[in-house]
């Protein structure tokens, strides 16, 4: 079936042509929109910001204080506090050492004076000179001072280990290294000591009268006792699995700091001059008191004395040798062939050059190198 298109009844306007309105219509125009183009997203990075730390603000509880205890303020004054009672303790030696000196000739006193301050100068180049890094000069100069007082009011050796190890460790040497090279030190100070007595007995031999340093029958239990404690140290290290591998690491590290330091020249002059130089000027030192009191002893008799009785106190462990060093040193000059009285003066004397007059600008230096930071 044929589907035809039926023309519409009325004409339909052409193309492009307007009707007209009729006269009853008002013709309002149609504003026609204009397109707006819309723009082009564009990527803008957009900083992120850091993470900022914001305080909070914690209430502490009523039982409690806000601020922290002053620690290192607390340890500044700490060895102030231990030589007033050291000092205290030691008043009649004090009274009766100044009174020894009062008659004493002061151009002798001021060499002993001289003699004191460059032990602290030979015990820096031997520190320096067990280590292979460089040490600053002054810093470490100042914490030998400071660790001369620490050790006068700790049992013996061990102030001036606690200052000198914190004090490498500030200036960056590993704990290992800090402890070898302090076992270092004090094995050639101490092979330096007993050589430097054994040359100056073989070429002064009358110098000490031994038979007078140790009472009769004492001999034997001090070799017993000796050979006790090696026979107890052998055993924990047979023993003890931890501490035998402990001691032993520590060996290799020794071994290992000890090669550096000899391998170069500097080093090795400077650790085992400044051991030998440190106890020829502790014993110039008391040598030099003898003098300004009259002993009657040769220098080079006072020097093998000073030697013998420092060797043999060190196994005595107290703060600094206080009483048994005085002891041992008049002991010394005795058997040396000085009169008790006057060895006794100069003992005094000694000490008090080298002990109880640094002690306290020592303890501030050793407070204010705590403050500091540099130990």
């Amino acid at each position: 079936m044929t589907v035809r298109n039926v023309p519409s009844p009325l004409p339909q306007p052409a193309v492009g042509v307007l009707r007209r309105a009729s006269s009853s219509v008002t013709v309002v125009p149609v504003p026609v929109p204009v397109p707006v183009p819309l723009p082009v997203p564009v990527a803008v990075p957009v900083p992120v910001p850091a993470a900022v730390a914001v305080p909070v603000s914690v209430p502490v509880p009523p039982g409690r204080p806000g601020r922290r205890v002053p620690v290192r303020q607390l340890l500044c004054l700490l060895p102030l506090l231990l030589v007033t009672v050291v000092a205290v303790r030691h008043r009649s030696v004090l009274a009766e050492g100044f009174a020894q000196l009062r008659s004493a000739q002061w151009p002798w006193l001021l060499a002993a004076v001289g003699a004191t301050c460059l032990t602290w100068v030979a015990a820096a180049v031997t520190r320096q000179g067990a280590v292979v890094e460089r040490l600053p000069a002054g810093r470490l100069l100042a914490a030998q001072f400071a660790a001369g007082a620490a050790n006068h009011l700790l049992p013996t050796g061990l102030g001036a280990s606690a200052v000198n190890l914190r004090f490498m460790a500030v200036c960056g040497v590993p704990l290992a290294r800090s402890s070898a090279a302090l076992a270092l030190y004090l094995l050639a100070e101490g092979v330096a000591r007993v050589g430097l007595l054994s040359v100056l007995l073989l070429v002064f031999p009358d110098a000490l009268r031994l038979g007078s340093l140790l009472p009769d029958g004492a001999l034997g239990p001090l070799l017993g006792g000796l050979g006790a404690a090696v026979l107890v140290v052998a055993g924990a290290l047979a023993l003890v699995r931890r501490l035998r591998s402990a001691v032993c690491s520590f060996l290799r590290t020794a071994l290992g700091e000890a090669r550096s330091v000899h391998s170069s020249p500097a080093r090795a002059l400077a650790l085992w001059g400044g051991s030998l130089a440190f106890p020829l000027l502790q014993a110039t030192g008391l040598a030099a008191v003898g003098l300004a009191l009259g002993l009657p002893v040769p220098v080079a008799h006072m020097v093998v004395a000073y030697l013998a009785a420092t060797a043999a106190v060190a196994l005595v462990p107290t703060p600094g040798g206080i009483g048994s060093v005085e002891a041992a040193l008049i002991v010394a000059l005795v058997a040396a062939g000085g009169p008790v009285a006057i060895a006794t003066a100069v003992v005094l004397g000694y000490r008090i050059i080298t002990v109880w007059l640094p002690l306290v600008p020592g303890a501030l230096t050793l407070g204010a190198l705590v403050r500091m930071k540099v130990i």
